[in-house]
């Protein structure tokens, strides 16, 4: 990508912000901050990073501050949890305030699973007219490690029957790992304010998607590399309890649609 003179003016390259939720990711933080610069800083990328820190009991909070002096880093605290929702609406509403229109903005797990070399290729769909990029775990070339068979069983079931009863043209509806462009968020801030998300837990991905389809976007995605092998410290979502309340939003929203 280049700049480009358009109306006799010089057009600034899309910037790129991501939003991490992070709670207790003293472990994974630096190894993906690293990578967020060595995918970006190459190819002069401009980029910001919003830190959430969803009141962790780690050196969380240090780390980030550590990196802040390095790289274009902001530090936000929830002096006690909120959980995944809270957190990564209070980062996205930091996103949108380091945005203009012409930028993106992107959401990843701060545990260093998401690779950040991906951005790229999905900024990339962005300029060919994508209004939402997924990193998907079901797209051919897509490779999952360190994932139990039975998750992996959870996942692709719920994938199917997501795509059946709101077909909107992907596979992933709950991956963390997304870029949107920065005026779909705003709008669906004007359009539901906080209730844009207002589930606690990691089915608050879903959700968004789920609200997202009202605003007729061009979703698209790639398939990601998941290494989850590579984690530091346990998972943070207890597979049962989180899959419970995704059925429970997907009967809420399927209801609510056929009332339309």
């Amino acid at each position: 990508m280049t700049d480009s003179a358009h109306g006799g003016q010089i057009r600034r390259r899309r910037k790129v912000v991501l939003a991490l939720p992070a709670y207790n990711e003293e472990l994974n933080l630096p190894s993906l901050l690293d990578a967020v610069r060595d995918a970006l800083e190459p190819h002069s990328v401009p980029y910001e990073v919003v830190v959430v820190d969803d009141g962790s009991t780690d050196g969380t909070a240090r780390v980030a501050r550590a990196y802040a002096l390095e790289m274009p880093l902001v530090l936000l605290q929830h002096e006690k949890n909120q959980g995944l929702g809270a957190t990564l609406r209070d980062g996205l509403k930091a996103a949108l305030e380091r945005s203009s229109e012409r930028d993106v903005i992107v959401t990843m797990d701060a545990d260093a699973t998401h690779p950040p070399g991906l951005i790229l290729r999905m900024l990339q769909l962005i300029e060919e007219g994508f209004d939402v990029v997924i990193a998907s775990r079901f797209q051919p070339g897509a490779r999952v490690f360190g994932v139990s068979p039975l998750r992996r069983f959870m996942t692709r079931a719920a994938s199917l029957l997501l795509r059946t009863l709101f077909p909107m043209g992907v596979r992933d509806f709950t991956c963390g790992y997304r870029m949107y462009r920065a005026p779909v968020i705003a709008a669906a801030f004007r359009t539901y304010n906080d209730a844009f998300i207002d589930q606690a837990g990691f089915q608050c991905m879903l959700d968004v998607l789920l609200k997202l389809r009202h605003f007729g976007l061009v979703m698209g995605e790639l398939p990601m590399v998941l290494r989850y092998d590579r984690k530091g410290g346990a998972s943070k979502m207890r597979v049962w309890r989180t899959a419970w309340a995704s059925f429970r939003l997907i009967v809420r929203r399927r209801l609510e649609g056929s009332t339309r």
